[in-house]
């Protein structure tokens, strides 16, 4: 094989891809690896990582973190293992709703949800999408796009989330970011 051709199709490709989405040249889209979570994602910035321990439906986990600012937009990407399968749909839903409280009062109501269900997730209800319109800590106007889905790796489940953080909605950058999640 020719790898010089081979690498010219695949950036004539993702010069395409780029101009399709209509992301501007400030996103510098590049692959992520997060083996721990047999993940990988597509970030348009170099990523912060982190790991915290957390409550989610009433189990202490352990929380990874990647994430970063461009464009204007932040964009994250939190996993974790979850030790009882039998509580993944409380778990994404307890994770949804606070991510929902910290948006503010009426974030809630007036978040618009759809399936979330792609090729290799489990197949429940809280797997979601979800456009929600908040605001930002310091009283600022904030449109979040979430999905939040659960997968079995092995012996354990899976639990994650992926956000766009814009100050108005851009759902090009949303699906951009969202395709750009690969299980592994």
């Amino acid at each position: 094989m020719n790898w010089t051709l081979t690498a010219a199709a695949a950036a004539a490709a993702a010069a395409a891809a780029m101009l399709v989405s209509g992301c501007s040249p400030a996103l510098n889209w590049r692959t992520v690896p997060l083996p721990e979570a047999a993940l990988s994602i597509t970030l348009p910035c170099k990523p912060d990582q982190a790991v915290r321990q957390v409550e989610l439906a009433g189990s202490s986990v352990e929380l990874a973190m990647a994430g970063c600012d461009a464009d204007g937009a932040t964009f994250a990407v939190s996993h974790a293992a979850l030790a009882d399968p039998a509580v993944v749909g409380a778990a994404l839903t307890h994770w949804r709703a606070a991510v929902l409280a910290n948006l503010g009062p009426g974030a809630a109501a007036a978040a618009v949800d759809v399936p979330y269900t792609p090729q290799g997730v489990l197949p429940v209800p809280q797997s979601l999408r979800t456009t929600m319109q908040g605001q930002r800590a310091d009283g600022s106007a904030v449109t979040a796009q979430g999905v939040w889905f659960a997968r079995a790796v092995g012996p354990q489940v899976r639990l994650y989330h992926a956000v766009v953080y814009t100050a108005k909605p851009r759902p090009e950058v949303a699906d951009q970011f969202f395709s750009g999640l690969a299980l592994q």
